[in-house]
């Protein structure tokens, strides 16, 4: 591993625990200004305050807010999308060149892959010689392994074990510095998960849910079963008080906080 790389890969994993938060703000390319990115400055310095590990953003988001960033917020910088809510197909194209990721300054670059998609050659492939580009310009690449396709006629559930375990691997078999996906639910099924799965694995949030302790409950969760950490936006800064929401899960991360502590702290039962 390069100096490069090695330097980058730190700037997002704290040294003192090896794990990491990364606020996930990318989702404007997809589906416009939805509530919580309106203004990226004002998401972009709450994380800052919060002293977050890292935010996953678009190129122009981090363009619109780039004024109030600061040099211990490590940028993980998505390079694959392609398609929006109007009607695109969800089918992951490389948009963003490595080299651009590097000029932005990023510590790590973001790429999808849909595993089980009945393009899932394409979607391998691409991946695959962009993290090569990648490492070749010391960048570490994160890796969002999903999870599609069926099992005997029934269409998977994005969170099911064995095929949360699967994709895991594969995508750190690409290449992959780290892996973002899908919480599977239980700490037994995710420990057989990070067991088989020879790089870091940060949970993704989804959809927004209506409960806040189900969020923090799964944080801890998936921290017991071996993970380190999270790449959540959603279900952060659409909950309220998006100060809060990210102080708690800080502590929850780093600081080994319960879920009744993280809870008692925003004030929810």
């Amino acid at each position: 591993m390069n100096a490069g790389l090695m330097l980058r890969r730190q700037s997002l994993f704290s040294k003192r625990d090896g794990r990491s938060v990364v606020i996930a703000m990318d989702h404007g390319a997809i589906a416009g200004p939805i509530q919580g990115i309106v203004h990226p400055d004002k998401l972009v310095s709450a994380c800052i305050r919060a002293k977050v590990d890292g935010i996953l953003a678009n190129k122009g988001f981090v363009d619109a807010s780039v004024q109030v960033w600061d040099r211990c917020t490590a940028l993980v910088l998505r390079l694959t999308g392609g398609f929006t809510v109007l009607g695109g197909q969800f089918e992951e194209e490389m948009i963003v060149q490595p080299l651009t990721a590097v000029a932005y300054g990023a510590a790590c670059a973001a790429i999808t892959v849909k595993f089980g998609h009945e393009h899932e050659g394409t979607f391998i492939r691409q991946a695959s010689l962009a993290i090569d580009e990648c490492h070749r310009l010391g960048l570490p690449v994160m890796v969002e392994a999903m999870a599609k396709g069926s099992r005997k006629g029934e269409k998977l559930p994005p969170n099911d074990p064995e095929a949360i375990k699967m994709v895991a691997r594969m995508g750190a078999e690409i290449g992959a510095d780290l892996i973002k996906t899908h919480y599977t639910g239980s700490i037994e099924s995710f420990a057989r998960v990070t067991e088989g799965c020879p790089v870091p694995i940060l949970i993704l949030g989804g959809e927004k849910t209506g409960s806040v302790r189900s969020v923090f409950q799964d944080i801890y969760d998936s921290l017991c079963a071996g993970g380190k950490g999270i790449a959540v936006g959603r279900n952060i800064w659409e909950h309220g008080d998006v100060d809060t929401m990210l102080t708690a899960a800080m502590n929850l991360v780093h600081e080994n906080w319960s879920v009744d502590q993280a809870c008692d702290f925003i004030g929810i039962a």
